[in-house]
């Protein structure tokens, strides 16, 4: 739906943004080989089913992932991210990750790790990725395959990782908060800390499947934690609450931010990396896929998308009233996770006001300020 927003086609004058891309290059892009998997994760927003024939008909072929990373390396990309869907059900996937590697990249692979072979950490080992992050989705074999709904996921994921951890595999792991782990989210942290000695992240934020298929859409809602939830977890990790209060000023504005104007991207989108979908669909971002924000790859070139597309996506405007009277001038906006990327997802419209993601927000506040009166002076 484009009712409620403008773009920048309708706008004569881009030479701001043309003097900050002589400036800004390529840095990084994120390469989704498919959208199929080997699990069946309730909170998902792209998995489809691992033997799923169209989806696997219109993936990229090597040659074509080749040709994309060379043009992409020429302005100046230095690192990519493998991810999907599962990387690993590609029978290619060696050969893929052999290529970018060879090319000069920095490479990073997301994996649950259930597919790892011992092939697979010979070619890690001679080859190293920059990482591999695995996501952790139960501690138990119960709560994992819970999630999964897959039957023997637990076991093939602690085979592979136990291959990736035992191969000296850099691995960092991570876990996404769900009703249906959340119970046992401290035996999850206290194995993540076990199993990695510098690195573990949770992510209790959930948005909607990029397909928008409304079943599928029901299980993640299902699987959201309450405002009042998220936040008593964030809490409990004193770290992150105390740099939360400590910076509070880059969240939360001493005023109404009106200076932004009416522009509905305040985010990084778009402005050193960018995605590719399993079939050729460059957006400036993972979760961005409203129709006048991708490119199809297989049509044009990654400069045109680069050139063209981002700068014009990046200025595009909002004329809902909503939206200008709410969001834009809402002093904790960036303690929100509604960008326009989730508000579409969320609604059909990049400048919808979510209630979800606003509740989350003003949790988060009301927090922040009650750690500055216990602990330290809040700064904001």
């Amino acid at each position: 739906m484009m009712a409620d927003f403008v773009s920048a086609a309708s706008l004569p004058d881009f030479s701001l943004w043309e003097k900050m891309d002589k400036r800004h290059s390529v840095f990084s892009f994120d390469l989704e080989v498919t959208a199929r998997c080997n699990n069946n994760c309730r909170h998902c927003y792209i998995n489809l089913p691992a033997g799923d024939p169209e989806a696997r008909h219109k993936e990229l072929s090597l040659a074509e992932i080749g040709d994309i990373a060379d043009q992409t390396i020429a302005l100046g990309a230095l690192w990519c991210l493998i991810t999907g869907g599962e990387p690993l059900l590609r029978e290619d996937f060696p050969g893929i990750y052999l290529m970018l590697k060879k090319k000069g990249l920095l490479v990073s692979v997301f994996t649950n790790a259930c597919l790892i072979s011992a092939e697979h950490v010979t070619l890690f080992k001679q080859y190293p990725p920059r990482d591999i992050e695995v996501t952790v989705y139960g501690a138990s074999k119960e709560t994992y395959e819970a999630v999964t709904r897959k039957p023997g996921s637990y076991t093939a994921f602690r085979r592979g990782l136990d291959l990736l951890l035992d191969g000296g595999i850099k691995v960092r792991l991570k876990a996404m908060i769900l009703r249906s782990n959340v119970d046992e989210l401290p035996a999850i942290a206290a194995f993540c800390r076990e199993h990695t000695v510098d690195y573990f992240r949770f992510d209790p934020l959930l948005h909607l499947r990029y397909d928008g298929n409304q079943q599928r859409n029901q299980d993640i809602k299902a699987e959201r934690l309450s405002p009042e939830e998220i936040v008593a977890i964030e809490q409990t990790d004193t770290e992150r609450a105390g740099l939360l209060a400590k910076h509070c000023d880059d969240f939360v504005f001493s005023e109404s931010p009106d200076h932004v104007g009416d522009h509905l991207f305040r985010c990084g989108a778009g402005n050193s990396s960018f995605t590719v979908s399993y079939d050729g669909l460059f957006r400036l971002c993972a979760s961005l896929w409203h129709s006048e924000t991708i490119y199809d790859l297989r049509k044009g070139t990654v400069a045109q998308a680069w050139r063209d597309l981002v700068p014009r996506v990046r200025d595009m405007h909002s004329v809902n009233p909503a939206f200008l009277q709410q969001c834009c001038r809402c002093p904790i906006i960036n303690l929100c996770l509604c960008c326009p990327a989730h508000a579409y997802l969320e609604s059909g419209q990049m400048d919808a006001w979510c209630e979800y993601f606003c509740r989350v927000a003003h949790a988060r506040a009301a927090a922040i300020e009650q750690w500055g009166k216990t602990n330290a002076p809040c700064r904001c």
